[in-house]
């Protein structure tokens, strides 16, 4: 059962309340009170402002990073009875299927009416067993998006009863990026993180402009995910080609170090026309595009995360000049370096 509202709400002297409405209990007891309130949850059909993370795009860049990972087989784990799960299950099948795959859904067993999310996730681990001869039935290697980092744990548990390889066998995606689960989990889970700072004060904005009388001017806004953390469940390139694999995995490892495609050749002895057909037939880009897709995954990382300078970003993604780098970065990223670390520092 949802815990009850709390108590003092009901004589609350407050202007305006930001909830995560988890119960119709506490819905009624917000909408008794008459105070301009903004949903962050989503869980209801409520007659209030959503502020929210984006799923569509969640879904979209664990597709894209399972893909460029070089897997040919895809699955999804959700929750029976959390809307999250469900709305993430419609979209990440599709997005897999428009790049020419197939998506394996796990079944879960029926939850009935939706819980809390802690009730509901609680549940999933009754059925671990379950997960477990699901995962045994997968062809293999596959790439798995969980549909948050609890979930994502328990598929990674289930490899371990059955010994199998992650990430080579079985790579693991979650969503929520928590840092005790990701980094608690055997081995270290990559997960989507959301862009908990900006709804945050994307809610505090519009609560604001409610209490002086405003009306929202939209009931659902949907803030897009931060970034990818990538952990050790992903850390894998599957390629069936091993010349292709031992090429991309050197790019993996050195692309920051300034290598170009000369240094790729060395280490797999074929020729340029050769790695260019074979590399491309597997990932769909050739060895030049691979390194710029990692240093610019880097830059973005970098911006993001730290206050470097451009030249020192510069330098600790190979590039020479300054002025290069940002004119590699604009024309690929669509913004400029200095727009991407202003985006990701709201």
């Amino acid at each position: 059962m949802a815990d009850p509202a709390p108590i003092w709400l009901a004589d609350w002297s407050g202007d305006g309340i930001i909830a995560r409405v988890e119960s119709r209990t506490l819905e009624r007891a917000i909408l008794d009170t008459g105070l301009p309130t903004v949903d962050l949850r989503g869980k209801y059909d409520l007659d209030l402002p959503l502020i929210e993370t984006n799923d569509k795009q969640v879904c979209k860049m664990a597709a894209e990073h399972l893909i460029e990972r070089g897997f040919r087989h895809f699955a999804y784990c959700g929750f029976a009875g959390a809307n999250y799960s469900q709305r993430r299950l419609t979209y990440f099948p599709p997005l897999v299927k428009q790049a020419g795959f197939n998506c394996h859904i796990y079944p879960p067993a029926d939850a009935g009416e939706p819980a809390t999310q802690q009730e509901t996730e609680l549940h999933g681990i009754l059925y671990e067993q379950q997960i477990i001869a699901w995962i045994e039935s997968l062809p293999k290697p596959i790439g798995i998006m969980a549909c948050n980092d609890i979930r994502g744990q328990q598929v990674l548990n289930a490899c371990r009863v059955l010994s199998v390889p992650v990430p080579e066998e079985v790579a693991v995606i979650g969503v929520d990026n928590d840092p005790t689960l990701c980094e608690l989990s055997d081995p270290s889970m990559s997960s989507v993180e959301p862009d908990t700072h900006r709804i945050g004060y994307e809610a505090a904005a519009l609560l604001f402009r409610m209490m002086q009388g405003h009306k929202p001017a939209q009931k659902k806004t949907f803030i897009d995910p931060k970034r990818i953390v990538t952990r050790q469940s992903t850390d894998v390139i599957a390629i069936e080609d091993p010349q292709v694999a031992k090429a991309a995995r050197y790019i993996r490892e050195h692309a920051c170090e300034g290598i170009n495609v000369e240094h790729v050749l060395a280490q797999v002895r074929v020729s340029r026309t050769t790695l260019d057909q074979r590399f491309f037939k597997a990932l769909g880009r050739s060895p030049k595009a691979e390194i710029i897709r990692i240093q610019l995954n880097r830059i973005k990382q970098l911006l993001s995360e730290t206050d470097f300078t451009l030249m020192a970003v510069a330098q600790m993604t190979g590039f020479k000049h300054t002025e290069y780098m940002c004119n590699v970065f604009e024309k690929r990223a669509g913004m400029t370096p200095g727009e991407c670390r202003k985006r990701n520092r709201r």
